[in-house]
């Protein structure tokens, strides 16, 4: 079997992520500010306001899923130049997000033990379970590690240009390796603020620039895909 040279997921999905990752990362860990970091207050808060907490972790865990399609545009950027860091930086982005997405789905299961047990039992279970051993515990170093490689393959491609402005986004992507991780993180502290501020100035434009280049998708493609959306989240409440 030959391998084509082809590029996926396409410009449209990687402007997408580029911009609506950050910033649905963003919105979610603003959703539930105010509520303490960690898990008891986390619990304590969606006892308080279910609707919030749903809310603000159902937009951080769509953030979390709409960056691949950022990381992958990025690679190929950083690829052009730099091979082996793009496919290091990559891959280890990558096995982080799949390591987020699993705490989300915890996290979510966390939530209903409260619906089911009432507040004071599921902080029970919860800190009794949660050092719990989990495959995706191996991916840790990559959660933090991967944006860290990323931004040095980008300063060493001049993925973000070559002037100040471009170094500085260089750090500022570097600076996502400090958001927390893990089950029933707040994130909602001045560290996990800098860090979403940081991939937003360092992903953000780049997407626009994406979305911006080239010609416009048909119109029969943007209604398919607005259809979509809703069609396959009903079939999910359904099944």
């Amino acid at each position: 079997m030959t391998i084509t040279h082809i590029t996926v997921p396409g410009r449209w999905t990687e402007g997408a992520g580029l911009v609506l990752g950050p910033a649905l990362l963003l919105a979610g860990v603003l959703a539930r500010s105010g509520a303490d970091d960690f898990f008891p207050g986390q619990l304590a808060a969606y006892a308080a306001d279910p609707g919030r907490m749903v809310l603000s972790y159902s937009l951080y865990a769509a953030g979390v899923v709409l960056l691949w399609p950022a990381v992958t545009a990025l690679g190929r950027v950083i690829g052009a130049v730099r091979p082996a860091l793009a496919r290091w930086g990559v891959v280890l982005a990558m096995l982080g997000l799949f390591g987020r997405v699993f705490h989300a789905g915890v996290s979510h299961l966390a939530f209903q033990l409260v619906d089911a047990l009432g507040p004071e039992e599921a902080q029970r279970v919860v800190a009794a379970t949660y050092g719990a051993f989990h495959v995706f515990k191996a991916v840790n170093v990559c959660i933090m590690g991967g944006w860290v490689v990323l931004a040095v393959g980008a300063f060493r491609a001049r993925a973000f240009g070559a002037g100040p402005l471009g170094v500085a986004r260089c750090v500022a992507l570097a600076l996502a390796a400090g958001l927390p991780l893990g089950v029933l993180k707040g994130s909602s502290d001045p560290i996990a603020l800098v860090a979403l501020a940081g991939l937003a100035v360092a992903l953000v434009p780049m997407g626009v620039a994406a979305l911006r280049t080239g010609p416009a998708p048909r119109w029969w493609a943007l209604a398919l895909t607005f259809a979509l959306v809703p069609v396959a989240f009903f079939v999910g409440m359904a099944g």
